[in-house]
């Protein structure tokens, strides 16, 4: 009995010093990754959806999440600092003085706040 054994090769092919991933088919043609245009999708046909693309939009979406706690924690932090300043400038006025730069501190806590509570909803 004569067993026909069937083999896929892999090789990499170097152009321009960048490496590309080639593959030779159980046919002996030759399928090459072309820099620039997308892989294939499984089994080789572009036509069928990567099975990863869900995997790495999970991981992206992660990633701006945990940007988005830090900046948040961040800004947060900001806020007390500037509320903290503004009480001490205001325990130092009296009732007939206001100082512009309190009013300022105030308005800059202002947009903040806005800025943490829009970022909060979405």
């Amino acid at each position: 009995m004569i067993g026909v054994v069937l083999t896929t090769a892999c090789s990499v092919r170097v152009s321009g010093g960048q490496m590309f991933p080639t593959q030779t088919t159980p046919q002996g043609g030759r399928q090459q990754q072309v820099p620039g245009f997308p892989s294939p999708g499984r089994n080789g046909n572009p036509a069928e959806p990567d099975p990863m693309d869900p995997h790495r939009a999970d991981q992206q979406e992660k990633l701006r999440n945990n940007d988005r706690q830090k900046r948040l924690v961040a800004d947060t932090e900001k806020l007390l600092v500037l509320a903290t300043d503004l009480k001490a400038q205001v325990d130092k006025s009296t009732k007939d003085t206001l100082s512009v730069d309190v009013i300022k501190k105030a308005d800059e806590i202002e947009k903040l706040a806005h800025s943490v509570k829009e970022r909060m909803k979405g």
